[in-house]
């Protein structure tokens, strides 16, 4: 059975335009300018192909060679997207820089070189979906594993299209029936299944984004910008299993600002959520990049430092200093602004809730001593039953030695 390579053509931009159709009115509705961007590359390129394939032969040469340049510009587009959906700006000379080379070979070459201009199409093609794949590749996040078709569909979308027309140009340099071949069939067939596998694609990653977002919702103050009760506890138990493998001790902090009740009372609840949102900002600057920090009450905050307990009162008295020096005034006067800190060290797998209850008895030794002062805890956590647990399962495990069967 022969299939006609302008029927499987037609076909093609017939599925490319509806799912063009179908992005455009899913950017428009969820406001993501990428489906944007693909959606109209999909109905340019539909539109162009389904020109050229309609009436290649009563288009006159300048109109024919228009079409094929929107077809590239179509394919810039594409690139282009795939910039646009990771936060970054369109490089708009590459858009119009394929269609541009393009023009330029047709003016070149001679009329009858038509399998050299369609070589030149084909690659210019193929750089772009090369391009598309290294935009996503460059994106290294821990859900690149997830994103692998992402970037095998447009990979090899580029050798589908290239392998026919090199084929072409190495085994039939001459044959002027090479545009009816197998070859030329197989592509088409081609078209269709990348114009529905990149849809896929595309809303693998659109849905994939939109997970994550959700995630991150839920995981964090919303006044804040920091890591609420929830996210914290789960970013911690993290920390806490690393710096447990590694046998390093692990510090954690609570901070209460002083008077905060009064802090309303008197300036306000806008005032009040000014200081909460410069306290946090004052605690994400004082301590590292490796610390963990979140909010997890009204006025409450709390830290986890992969260090000794002596490193973390250090740090306590950082942001206390640094908080205290903040100067704050309102119209009502000048706002207090201190904090009480409690710290709780322990050694290596100590559970982030004993630390916690440490650290909140410090906490209260601070308020009882004054306020706007740092307390450590007197002593140690003397809970570590999920981590001796856990090492007393792997050390009961038995050693079976070379040669020997086990009895078990």
């Amino acid at each position: 059975m022969s299939l006609d390579p302008s029927t499987l053509y037609l076909v093609a931009t017939m599925v490319a335009a509806m799912l063009g159709a179908m992005l455009l009115f899913f950017g428009k509705r969820e406001n993501i300018p990428a489906l944007k961007w693909w959606g109209t590359a999909y109905l340019l390129g539909a539109a162009s192909v389904a020109l050229w394939t309609l009436a290649a032969n009563t288009l006159g040469e300048g109109l024919s060679l228009a079409l094929n340049a929107v077809g590239l510009v179509a394919c810039g587009m594409v690139w282009n997207a795939s910039r646009v959906f990771h936060g970054r700006k369109p490089n708009w000379p590459g858009l119009v820089l394929g269609a541009i080379v393009w023009i330029a070979a047709v003016a070149t070459l001679a009329p009858e070189a038509s399998a050299l201009r369609m070589t030149i199409g084909a690659g210019i093609v193929a750089v772009y979906a090369a391009l598309t794949a290294a935009e996503l590749w460059s994106e290294r996040r821990r859900t690149l594993q997830k994103r692998w078709p992402a970037i095998v569909v447009p990979l090899s979308h580029g050798f589908a299209l290239m392998l026919p027309i090199l084929l072409g140009d190495l085994l039939h340099p001459r044959d002027a029936a090479f545009s009816g071949s197998i070859w030329v069939t197989i592509f088409s067939i081609e078209l269709v299944l990348y114009a529905v596998g990149t849809v896929f694609v595309i809303f693998m990653l659109v849905s994939e984004r939109a997970v994550t977002a959700h995630k991150t919702a839920a995981s964090m103050d919303p006044l804040t910008g920091m890591l609420n009760r929830r996210g914290f506890a789960e970013a911690c138990a993290r920390v806490i299993d690393r710096e447990a493998n590694a046998g390093r001790p692990v510090t954690a902090m609570i901070f209460d600002i002083d008077h905060f009740k009064s802090i309303n009372d008197r300036f306000g609840h806008p005032a009040g959520d000014e200081i909460l949102k410069l306290f946090a900002a004052v605690v994400v600057n004082g301590l590292r990049i490796t610390d963990l920090s979140g909010r997890i009450g009204g006025e409450e905050f709390a830290a986890l430092l992969p260090c000794s307990l002596e490193e973390g009162v250090i740090a306590a008295e950082r942001v206390r200093e640094a908080f205290a020096d903040s100067g704050i005034v309102d119209e009502g006067g000048p706002i207090d602004t201190t904090v009480s800190i409690g710290v709780a060290g322990g050694p290596a797998g100590t559970e982030l809730e004993v630390l916690l209850a440490a650290a909140d008895t410090a906490l209260y030794q601070a308020k009882r001593g004054g306020r706007n002062r740092v307390e450590a805890a007197e002593e140690l956590p003397l809970s570590l039953e999920n981590w001796r647990r856990k090492t007393a399962g792997i050390a009961r495990q038995p050693r079976q030695q070379p040669g020997i069967p086990s009895l078990a």
